[in-house]
């Protein structure tokens, strides 16, 4: 019997750890699956173990590598009330074929189907678990068929269905918004008779410069993350790509408190629609929640009813955006660039009460514990 594949996965659904079958030998096949369960009625949020195990369809004769898995995964934070919770598995390195899968919960007593003293730490037995699948006109998880499932090639699997998730909605929407900011910026240069083309070619420099400000920021905030991962810092976009702006504008002799005024406007329309992005991608996720205000959404891992904070920075940013607009049409008495720093400044001081209500906090390097999500923008 081979040795159970227990490595741990990343939010991403790869694996940390060697492939499985120990000759050095990658097989370009995996495995994604969700189960689902319910939170439970009332009580302390609890830590829940989800072993899954699987076996290849079909094997006749000594099972070999590749051939079986067990893979146990921990929800750190399961919040009674809170109502069903998935949690989506990927498994690689696994040979080609059809699979049986099964999953099973394992949580602590107090907490099985109900109310209980809080510091109790057994556990209930193995609960068998349901297979989920998501309805996106209902909003909500339903229990999908329990038959074998096909392996999938290896390199597109980050990509498959996952409750509540749309793969690739955040670089579109993170697309469109820019196309905004851009348009809505040029119309505002006109009007002010600033001459759009030179304008344009800042703001390309600033977004370009804010993105690289971004990956250093997040790198800063996460030591040993992959230069070519997924994390993006927004604080960091938004430091550097002013800074960039107002070099380039002084190169080319652009008015730099009208062209930041312009700015405003555009670039928090961008937030607010670049944030739905984040949503649907399940990057920057609340905390699990029981409130009736909580959104069933996922972290791409595990979906619960969470905080909808990156709902919550979309709208925020669509406030400021409108704010700014009232404020650079209607000709306010102020000086150049007034509007640009209070907008920025009252983006920061929403979004640093909003950082507080994710699932991940974000800490500096000298105050920050290691998580093995890393999700953030």
């Amino acid at each position: 019997m081979p040795e159970p594949d227990t490595r741990r996965i990343g939010a991403t659904g790869r694996p940390t750890g060697n492939r499985a079958g120990g000759s050095g030998a990658v097989e370009p096949e995996a495995l994604v699956v969700t189960h689902w369960f319910d939170s439970g009625e009332e009580g302390e949020p609890y830590s829940a173990t989800v072993r899954s195990t699987g076996r290849r369809v079909g094997i006749h004769g000594a099972l070999k590598p590749g051939d079986t898995f067990v893979r146990e995964e921990t929800i750190a934070r399961v919040v009674p009330g809170s109502g069903p919770v998935s949690i989506t598995t990927w498994v690689y390195g696994l040979k080609p074929g059809e699979w049986a899968v099964n999953a099973d919960l394992i949580r602590p007593t107090g907490h099985a189907d109900g109310p209980g003293p809080s510091h109790r730490r057994s556990t209930v037995g193995a609960e068998p678990l349901s297979r989920a699948a998501w309805s996106w006109r209902r909003w909500a998880l339903f229990t999908a068929p329990a038959g074998p499932l096909k392996t999938r090639w290896a390199l597109p699997a980050p990509l498959a269905r996952i409750p509540a998730v749309i793969p690739g909605s955040l670089p579109v929407l993170a697309a469109a918004g820019v196309l905004v900011a851009l348009v809505i910026q040029a119309a505002i240069l006109a009007d002010e008779g600033v001459p759009i083309a030179p304008s344009l070619v800042v703001s390309l420099l600033a977004i370009a410069s804010g993105l690289i400000g971004a990956k250093l920021w997040s790198l800063a905030l996460h030591p040993g993350e992959s230069l070519v991962g997924p994390g993006w810092a927004v604080d960091g976009f938004l430091v550097v790509a002013p800074v960039a702006a107002v070099a380039a504008l002084l190169v080319l002799g652009l008015p730099i408190g009208v062209y930041l005024d312009a700015t405003a406007p555009g670039l928090f329309f961008a937030v607010a629609i670049g944030r739905v992005g984040c949503f649907f991608t399940g990057c920057c996720a609340g905390r699990c929640t029981s409130s009736r205000w909580g959104v069933w959404s996922s972290d791409r891992r595990v979906g619960a009813r969470r905080i909808p904070t990156q709902l919550l920075e979309s709208a925020s940013g669509l406030l400021i955006g409108v704010a700014a607009a009232a404020l650079v049409v209607g000709n306010m008495p102020a000086p150049p660039g007034a509007v640009f720093v209070g907008a920025l400044a009252a983006y920061f001081a929403v979004r640093q009460l909003l950082l507080r209500l994710r699932a991940e906090s974000r800490r500096y390097s000298w105050r920050r514990n290691r998580l093995v999500i890393r999700d953030r923008s």
